[in-house]
């Protein structure tokens, strides 16, 4: 009887831990990026989170163009607000020149 009550309560200890969600890790560096209003960055953004940038939220502004990543982590870049519409990848430490600019950016760390 001992030992069911035990296992009872380890099993529940062990769902109860497996219930709470994983925080996602920030990728370590700055993703750089220019906007209407100048050079802007991000420092260390968190990871698995879609980042709309509020300088270009706007569709009435100029979206944001030649995104650097400078971090550990994959960025994607995405045309609209709330990542939607066409998206384009940056590897880790890499930038481009995007011409049809960006708005919204998800790192995959």
């Amino acid at each position: 009887m001992r030992i069911r009550t035990t296992l009872a309560a380890v099993t529940c200890a062990v769902g109860v831990a497996l219930s709470f969600p994983v925080p996602a890790h920030a990728a370590d560096g700055a993703f750089d990026y220019r906007t209407y209003l100048g050079q802007k960055a991000l420092v260390n953004p968190p990871g698995r989170e879609c980042i709309t940038l509020p300088e270009v939220a706007d569709p009435d502004v100029p979206p944001a163009t030649h995104g650097v990543n400078d971090t550990d982590a994959s960025a994607t870049v995405f045309a609209g607000p709330d990542c939607d519409g066409p998206h384009y990848s940056l590897p880790p430490y890499a930038g481009a020149a995007l011409p049809q600019g960006f708005r919204s950016v998800v790192f995959s760390s």
